[in-house]
């Protein structure tokens, strides 16, 4: 079942070049099923009008199935004896405009030749949005359809490279829209395209909402340079495919570590989606799906009967969408969707937020409250994670409080590209939330940090604007500390007041490196702690 195929970039009339290339790698590593060409296959030189006569003639032939896409310039039309697909030459078929292709496998191939039409009527080099249409109709009217295997198509999808690594040209002129949605309803595994004369393989990025949809395969973008480009830029690529309708589903959408967002995704209008129920994440699904089991039994609070789910009738009026949570630059070790997130320190799991041990915790009871989507900070927070992020407070209050501890929570906007909102429980006998301001304020002094007491109902936002660096502490009693960060602070500031002579009196467990455990002492701590919090977690209630 598994198709040995080759795709190449522009090859600008340099067919001999090519086939060698070709021949060379098929000595080395066996016949290959299928080429793929993307971009511009013609060029307008008389030397390349002579290199294509003689295969055109049958002098010579192609030593694979070659596959090309149509004229992507006014210059090349003449090639192609009419837009849609026909053989040009022995083993040389042109694809024609748009259409899909299936292999002798079922290897399903979607194409689009040219660039976008900029007016009506479009010259025989471009396609339409009726073109799109055209081709994608069909396909999304069929309820079965996941995706295609491979997408080629001459121009770059617009925005391809948004949360994922950057192509070495200038993104400014570079792809249309109209290929981007193509590619986001199409689903491809593979995504070839040229005309940009670089090679750029964009990291793996998911078809799916992480915790909302069920895990789909991912897709990968790589666009080719041209063929015997000067610079050596890779402008072939071999790879191993087998058919999508012959996979075993848990094999097709395994997610490779370092799967990004989707490039192309509009965020979802809220409310259109019920919140998963807490049954998903106990799903024995493979841990690359990110599905959280939190250990494999159901929690107890699955079998009460008598709750009804909310239907859309009675639901509540959910706020106009929020802005979507921005993207991180680079791995996030935080993002609860990320590859990098521990899943087995993941205490709890809310709609906006969720609950995690800390690592190098300074307590075994030390946690951390994070939004699910990535904020660099409480005053970036939109206002449904700002009220679930209370909701968590409250509950790990009534929690440290049923414990006769004190709860203690600091944050760092600083170095920092995720919101972490550390929560470290202090045992009542030890101090007095009186006892806790005083290390702060005078170990503070001693740094020449300006830690001031702000009103306990101030909100964060009327004083630090998104952006501005801060230092944050909250006693359990509600009053605030905070101190705005003007250069270099230090990063364990907040664990080393904690832990002070003063208050836990474990200095040597003030930086997190020095507390590392191995992951079995981390399962269990986060275990313990996920029974202890489970009589306040609301999150189960949902």
């Amino acid at each position: 079942w598994t198709q040995k195929e080759l795709a190449s970039g522009d090859v600008e009339g340099r067919i001999n070049a090519l086939f060698n290339r070709v021949n060379a790698i098929q000595k080395k590593s066996g016949q290959f099923d299928l080429l793929l060409c993307v971009g511009e296959f013609f060029g307008n030189s008389p030397e390349a009008e002579a290199e294509w006569e003689a295969y055109k003639s049958g002098a010579k032939k192609a030593p694979i199935h070659t596959y090309i896409l149509g004229a992507a310039s006014q210059e090349t039309v003449k090639y192609f004896p009419n837009s849609d697909g026909c053989e040009l030459a022995e083993n040389i078929t042109c694809l024609g405009r748009r259409g899909i292709f299936t292999g002798a496998s079922g290897l399903q191939i979607a194409y689009v030749s040219g660039r976008e039409a900029q007016h009506e009527p479009a010259p025989s080099h471009c396609f339409t949005s009726k073109d799109i249409t055209a081709l994608v109709a069909p396909l999304l009217s069929n309820s079965k359809f996941r995706g295609v295997d491979i997408l080629l198509t001459s121009q770059w999808p617009r925005g391809v490279w948004q949360y994922g690594n950057s192509p070495e040209t200038d993104t400014k002129f570079c792809g249309v829209s109209s290929i981007a949605d193509l590619a986001d309803k199409l689903k491809p595994r593979y995504h070839f395209a040229g005309l940009e004369a670089v090679h750029y393989e964009r990291l793996p990025y998911r078809n799916h909402v992480v915790l909302q949809e069920n895990a789909q395969h991912v897709s990968r973008f790589i666009a080719l340079a041209t063929v015997n480009n000067p610079t050596k830029k890779k402008y072939l690529y071999a790879f191993n495919i087998v058919p999508m309708k012959n996979m075993d589903p848990a094999e097709l959408v395994k997610q490779p570590q370092d799967v990004t967002e989707n490039p192309y995704r509009k965020p979802m209008k809220d409310g259109k989606k019920e919140k998963p129920s807490f049954e998903l994440f106990f799903q024995e699904e493979p841990a690359s799906q990110f599905f959280f089991d939190l250990g494999q039994n159901k929690p107890q609070h699955q079998q009460r009967h008598g709750r009804k789910r909310q239907t859309d009738g009675d639901r509540p009026n959910y706020p106009k969408q929020p802005r979507r949570p921005p993207q991180p630059t680079g791995p996030c070790w935080f993002c609860l969707a990320s590859p990098e997130v521990e899943k087995h320190l993941v205490i709890s799991i809310g709609t906006h937020c969720y609950m995690a041990l800390a690592k190098g915790s300074l307590t075994p009871d030390h946690v951390l409250l994070l939004p699910i989507g990535h904020y660099q900070s409480v005053v970036d927070l939109a206002s449904e994670v700002v009220e679930e992020m209370e909701k968590y407070k409250s509950a790990i209050k009534k929690f440290c409080k049923s414990r006769a501890q004190r709860c203690i929570m600091f944050e760092r906007n600083y170095r920092s590209q995720h919101l972490q909102l550390q929560v470290v429980p202090v045992p009542m006998e030890k101090c007095s939330t009186e006892d806790i301001k005083e290390a702060f304020m005078t170990q503070a002094e001693e740094q020449q940090i300006e830690l001031m007491e702000i009103p306990a109902h101030t909100d964060l936002k009327q004083i630090a604007p998104p952006g501005t660096p801060y230092f944050y502490v909250e006693l359990d009693m509600g009053e605030k500390l905070f101190y705005r960060i003007k250069k270099n602070f230090p990063l364990q500031f907040g664990r080393e007041v904690l832990a002070s002579e003063a208050l836990l009196n474990i200095p040597m467990r003030a930086d997190w490196r020095e507390c590392k455990c191995t992951k079995e002492e981390e399962e269990d701590q986060a275990k313990q702690m996920r029974s202890d919090f489970e009589p306040f977690d609301f999150a189960l209630d949902d």
